[in-house]
């Protein structure tokens, strides 16, 4: 049965071997396209059709539907001129827009689509066809818009002789479901209107040609291009012209926190093109001068939506890399460097993704992202057979930066990684290939200038990470994962999602309702790790960093940047503790300035959500009661509590020898609804009592709002305290007793390390005081000495 929505059909009953073989073999192009095609046509049952509507839009043709939604599109589109074979996405649309346009299409052309059908293709005429093909209407449209090329068309000649890549409008013949498969046919078979050239001389480049420098990962490699060589750098961006270019390549690069200075200006040159246009969108002028001055492509620009379908997607896709062949064979032969992904695996019960295994069949491909890379790669291979020298990289899920923590906030992984976080449930997966963008980057580029290493295909997916790892990692950042097979988690999003909404997860789970979710996630859930010998081989050659696994400690700082933004969420004080144990004091208190005669006592308990907590903010939530019958004749309960554990690194509060080693700050409230504050200071002096000091905390009490009213000292009494903070420590009992013990070894040594700081930095400011023989310090002793001689001789005149 079709899938919904996927403008694709699949029967799966039906053997695709044969088909497979003609696709994975080179030939003519157009004759096996069309015995190719009428194989799957054979296939297929006719529908019965479906009663035509007396009024309304069945009363027009499917080319004026296309038209009057060409009119409403372009409300959306300001300075755009779209016409029924315009993808209206290349054009500008965004997924808030496409969402509205269903809306008007319905009100106001009576023209009933889904959100899916626009996704999969946007242009015009194939949502009039699908319009149509439900209401039971005829599909067919003339041949060509006018002007368009066919796929047999001749091209016009480029100035060196040979044809010119143009885009290919292709229709199936009665708009039907094999319109992909047919598509990336025809886009295939305009690879062998390449010229032939020799191959790149092994050189390592001078002036190099970067596209998608505006996106993720090209932003991270172009200021790596520079940092790994004096090479000087062309950025294609797509603009009105050079100068606005250049202000668009700047706000990018401030974007991702990479700078934009007087050095990189220097050796950035932006160059306002389409990738999407013929030649770029150039004249004929700069398109051969371009081809002339540079002697490197590297090819990082993309279309990523896992919703639009392969027809939204080829433009830029598919069709521009072809264009940036072209250019690479024209005049001197020059390299070209592709940013591919292991997309090109995604198929359903694949066994190996080896760098030299073949790709995936591409009628098992379910997403058009997937189906566009695996079309790119096809159509590059082919140009190598022209003498074109082309490098595969194939990164998977781009992590965020490791120490920037810069993340790309529309990566599948970042939706992942936020999704588990908040939910604290995780999809039974095998592997997920997830590689931090900064080291990604450092390997593309040393490849771009080590000339040994172009011409093959390399996997950067860094060390796959594994669900026994990553329910780990989160166990022991405080975040106790579910694991639900991937089907009920997906469920579980969704209801979730839909009760509490989460804006910054609004494009994962418009990824997660989409049809063709289901067949995407379970080859991405269930695939093999990707293998990486080659690109392991490279790394140690060069010294680089070595491919680690994309964990809790890598992503920290960018986990940080993704709960700031409100994608992920820390551990609070509202989950169940990661540890806790008790804490209990008395002592005295008084009014200011007179006699504590009043006791008090403390019952709290410590608790920690995870050791994030405290390693990064120095944070133990508090809860408990606070006994004082000069503040209430009934204990008072600790509403909301925090300990600094050496607030300011220990640094004193006024100029002294006395630091802080824990601060106190507790919310009280009574039985009769009153509120008071308490602050409490642990301090360390320079002095041999350090288990008195450790145990010691001087309290004021006061009403909310108001300065404080008591003052004291209350204590741990110290046979208490080896019970309660030590030997009492309770663990969640979640985790297995290897990891309890495991947590409680990481919070005594944290903790103790930090007390031990602290209670010596008095004594180590003492010394150094006294061991100070800087001259300053000399001549201000003799400063001292002097004032006291002469203070001793004026006594003494005095006196006399």
């Amino acid at each position: 049965m079709p899938e919904a929505g996927s403008g694709t059909s699949r029967n799966r009953s039906v053997n695709r071997r044969p088909e497979e073989e003609v696709i994975e073999r080179r030939g003519p192009g157009r004759a096996q396209a069309t015995d190719l095609l009428a194989r799957f046509r054979k296939t297929a049952e006719p529908a019965a059709p479906k009663p035509a509507p007396a009024d309304g839009a069945g009363a027009r043709g499917v080319m004026e539907v296309a038209a009057d939604i060409v009119a409403r599109a372009a409300r959306f589109l300001p300075g755009s001129t779209p016409d029924a074979e315009t993808d209206l996405f290349d054009a500008g649309l965004s997924s808030v827009d496409a969402v509205e346009l269903v809306s008007v299409m319905a009100r106001e052309l009576d023209v009933r689509v889904s959100l899916d059908d626009v996704f999969a293709d946007a242009r015009p005429r194939r949502l009039a066809q699908r319009w149509a093909a439900a209401a039971g209407l005829p599909t067919a449209v003339s041949d060509a818009r006018p002007g368009a090329p066919s796929p047999s068309a001749p091209t016009a000649p480029s100035s060196n002789g040979s044809p010119s890549i143009a885009p290919v409008v292709v229709r199936a013949s009665d708009g039907g479901a094999d319109e992909d498969l047919e598509m990336i046919l025809a886009d295939l078979a305009l690879a062998d209107r390449l010229p032939f050239s020799r191959q790149a001389d092994r050189v390592p480049p001078r002036r190099i040609l970067l596209t998608g420098a505006t996106g993720y990962l090209g932003s991270h490699l172009l200021l790596d291009l520079l940092r790994q060589s004096d090479a000087h750098v062309v950025c294609l961006v797509r603009a009105a012209d050079d100068a606005a270019a250049e202000r668009r390549l700047a706000d990018a690069l401030a974007s991702f926190d990479q700078p934009w200075s007087s050095e990189v200006r220097r050796r950035v040159t932006v160059l306002a093109a389409d990738l999407r246009q013929p030649r770029l969108g150039l004249s004929p002028e700069g398109w051969e001068s371009l081809a002339q001055e540079i002697d490197a492509i590297v090819n990082v620009a993309a279309a990523v939506d896992f919703l639009r379908g392969y027809p939204s997607l080829r433009q830029t896709n598919v069709l521009g890399p072809l264009v940036l062949a072209e250019l690479a064979m024209t005049g001197r032969p020059k390299p070209l460097h592709h940013i591919s992904s292991v997309a090109v695996f995604n198929e359903v019960g694949i066994e190996k993704m080896g760098e030299d295994d073949p790709v995936a069949h591409i009628d098992r491909l379910v997403a058009g992202y997937d189906k566009s890379k695996w079309a790119a790669e096809a159509v590059l291979r082919r140009a190598r057979e022209h003498g074109l020298t082309v490098t595969f990289l194939r990164p998977g899920a781009i992590g965020g930066h490791t120490r920037t923590g810069v993340y790309n906030p529309r990566d599948l992984s970042t939706g992942l990684i936020g999704a588990f976080s908040r939910y604290r449930t995780v999809p039974a997966f095998k592997f997920m290939n997830l590689a931090p963008v900064d080291w990604i980057s450092k390997v593309a580029a040393a490849v771009v200038f080590d000339p040994t290493a172009w011409g093959q295909n390399y996997n950067v997916t860094g060390r796959a990470e594994t669900l026994p790892e990553l329910v780990k990692d989160m166990k022991l950042a405080g975040m106790n994962v579910r694991v639900a097979n991937w089907r009920d988690w997906r469920d579980d999003l969704l209801q979730r999602h839909a009760a509490d909404p989460v804006p910054e997860l609004d494009f994962l789970v418009r990824i997660l309702r989409s049809p063709t979710a289901m067949k995407l996630f379970e080859a991405l859930m269930f695939g093999p790790e990707a293998g990486s010998e080659r690109t392991e081989t490279f790394v140690t050659r060069h010294r680089l960093p070595m491919a680690e696994r994309y964990g809790a400690q890598a992503q920290l700082k960018a986990f940080e940047r993704m709960a700031k933004d409100g994608v992920a969420r820390l551990p609070s004080r509202d989950d169940p503790p990661y540890l806790s144990f008790r804490e209990r004091t008395k002592g005295h208190v008084g009014p200011i300035g007179e006699d504590r005669d009043t006791k008090c006592r403390m019952a709290l308990t410590l608790s920690i959500a995870s050791m994030y907590q405290v390693v990064r903010h120095r944070k133990i939530d508090v809860r408990g009661e606070v006994t004082c019958e000069r503040l209430h004749p009934e204990p008072l309960t600790v509403e909301a509590g925090e300990i600094w554990v050496r607030p300011d690194e220990g640094v004193p509060l006024r100029h002294g020898s006395d630091h802080p080693l824990l601060r106190y700050r507790l919310v009280l409230v009574d039985r009769d609804g009153g509120r008071w504050w308490l602050e409490g200071w642990k301090t360390a002096r320079a002095s041999r009592d350090f288990w008195k000091q450790t145990r010691t905390i001087e309290v004021t009490i006061g009403r909310e709002g108001e300065p404080a009213r008591l003052a004291g000292v209350v204590k741990v009494p110290g046979k208490s305290y080896v019970p309660d903070q030590i030997d009492g420590i309770r663990v969640d009992p979640r985790l297995s007793s290897q990891e309890q013990r495991l947590a409680k070894l990481a919070w005594l040594s944290w903790f103790f390390v930090q007390v031990g700081m602290g209670l010596a930095e008095p004594s180590l400011r003492v010394a150094a005081e006294l061991l100070d023989l800087r001259r300053d310090a000399i001549d201000r002793d003799k400063d001292k000495l002097q004032r006291k001689i002469r203070k001793l001789m004026i006594k003494r005149e005095q006196t006399r």
